[in-house]
Formats: C-alpha cells, structure tokens, sequence
C-alpha cells in the first residue's frame, strides 16, 4: 500500500511517498481503508523531534481517519465489513498512522461515522473534536449561560470548541488574527477578538458584571493561561492543550481550577460528539484537501503554526 513514511526525525522534507505491507487486524483490531486523514499540529511535532512519543522508525505518521472497514479481527463484535467509521488512533509508541491507504486500529476506538459527514469531512473530526470535547464538556463542564472565552478559536481544535460551546448555549468570546474574525462569527462567537489589536482580558474581565469569564480554554500557550487567570471570575475553570509558562499566582488567590487535556483514545467520546454533527449544531472547518502526495507541503502549512480550520489528505 502507499503511505507517507518517515524515516528519520526532521524537516518536512524527511517525509516520502512509498510502498510498504499492508497491516492486518489481529485480535480486537480492524483494519479500515482511509478515504480521508487529517493532519494536525502533532504530527509536526513527531516529525521533528518525536523521541518523546516513543515511535519506532521507519513509521507512518497521521492521527485522524475517516474510512470503511475492510477486515476485522477475531473478536471483533461491534463492527463488520462495510460499516463508515471514524478514528483517531493512538500516538505513543505507534508506527502505524493514517497517512496510508489502509490503517489498523483496536475495535475500543473506532467508531460509526456520522451519517451525514463525508469522508473529508468526517477525517477532519476525531482528534482536534475530540480535544474540544474533552476540555469543554468533560473538563470545563461548560453549561447554558456560562461564558467561556476561547484562544484561539479558528484553528482546528478552535472551530470545533466554538461550536461546541455554542451548542451548550454558552455565550462565546474568541480570539483571532484579523484574517480570521469572520470566520469566528460565521461559526457561533458572540465576541470575536483580534489577539493583536483588541485587548482580549479587558473583554474578558468586563463580562459577568465585571468578575470575568466563567471558563477559558487556552489552545496557544506560552502566558495565555496566566494572564487569562486574572480575566476569569473567583472559582472559575481554566483548561489548556499546552505548558502554561508566567505567574500562576491568581490561579489559587482567585480559587480557580486549572486542567490539562491531553487526548486520550476511546471509542465512547466519538459516540458522544456525533449526534451534534447529525443534528447539523457542528460543522467541521476543512480548509484544505491535498493529495497524499502534497505530505511535505502540508507540514510545512503545519510548521508555520498558523491556519484555518483543517487540511485533509486523501490517500488515492
């Protein structure tokens, strides 16, 4: 089968185009042909310098996928050839991702796609959905009429948690470069801020009759989450996808809570997003679809740190 390989830890360029074995499913796995893949900050990062994942080379990177079951393995109960599935597979210490014609993965993750999601569409779910998910609705527990002030907001995890707070009837504040406010709006946010302009903690600390926000989901880093302590109410939720750096003082003078969220695999979280992409609430943000071949020129996109939604790989 095709697949991007990586060979060696390096630039973009170190990724290739060739033709390795096909996987097969052992006990409990499937083995699913990816119409779609996503890419995503992570698969950067492994690229790079990917020792701390504990992935043996040669490997296949890639984290989101979008397919039709080919062949399952002994066991294997709730899913059958045919069936439309999605899937973000594991990351540490795996070699073999989605960028490839064929991907296998344990029946616990993978799961029914949403119906009316094509392939592209469905691809581009799974991991950064999933990461919005996690710190919004498990962590967060973000409820109606709540405020929750979102960095971020147009990136591939972003678009997604805009959404989702929107849906839980949150009112949303987001950041944005200029470029990119417009597409906040389109996708829910009440405030949509220019992170270079506006002055996001003033916003944020004017809202709840000036106490701040209810909750912030930092997806930036750096001293995001320091600063946004000070601009979130007494007792309020922080979570970030990244190291917070500066003076965590306010965190616990203010009585806030903050979590990390980190994806965790699990096929019951996939389960509990799609009714929100049936229902047409979600949508995901796709802003490009390249072909397998175009794998350098998607990570140097990657590499640039900057973007709109998601870009998707179709492997044939």
């Amino acid at each position: 089968m095709r697949a991007g390989v990586l060979e060696r830890f390096g630039p973009p360029e170190v990724l290739a185009l060739a033709e390795v074995e096909r996987p097969r499913p052992r006990c409990g796995e499937v083995l699913v042909r990816v119409e779609a893949a996503a890419a995503n900050p992570v698969d950067a990062k492994i690229r790079a310098a990917g020792s701390w994942a504990g992935i043996p080379l040669p490997a296949v990177l890639g984290y989101d996928a979008s397919g039709v079951v080919e062949e399952v393995g002994d066991g294997v109960t709730s899913l059958k050839p045919g069936d439309e599935v999605w899937l973000t597979p594991e990351i540490f210490g795996n070699r073999h991702g989605t960028y490839a014609e064929y991907v296998v993965a344990s029946e616990r993750i993978v799961a029914p796609k949403p119906v009316n999601l094509d392939h592209v569409e469905a691809a581009a779910v799974p991991l950064a959905g999933g990461t919005a998910w996690e710190a919004l609705v498990r962590r967060l527990r973000l409820r109606a009429g709540e405020t929750v002030l979102i960095h971020g907001g147009a990136g591939g995890v972003g678009s997604f948690a805009v959404q989702f707070a929107k849906a839980l009837g949150a009112r949303v504040l987001a950041t944005a470069s200029a470029r990119n406010l417009e597409t906040l709006r389109e996708l829910g946010a009440d405030v949509a801020l220019d992170y270079t302009r506006d002055d996001v903690y003033e916003a944020a600390r004017s809202e709840n009759g000036g106490a701040g926000v209810d909750a912030v989901l930092d997806l930036v880093g750096g001293e995001i989450v320091a600063r946004s302590a000070e601009a979130t109410r007494p007792f309020g939720r922080l979570a970030t996808i990244l190291g917070p750096t500066g003076d965590l003082t306010a965190l616990y003078t203010r009585n806030q809570t903050l979590f990390g969220v980190f994806l965790t695999r699990e096929r019951e979280r996939l389960d509990e997003m799609r009714p929100l992409f049936e229902r047409g609430q979600v949508r995901p943000l796709v802003d490009e679809v390249r072909s397998l071949d175009e794998i350098v020129e998607v990570h140097r996109r990657l590499d640039s740190g900057h973007g709109r939604g998601k870009v998707v790989l179709r492997p044939s």
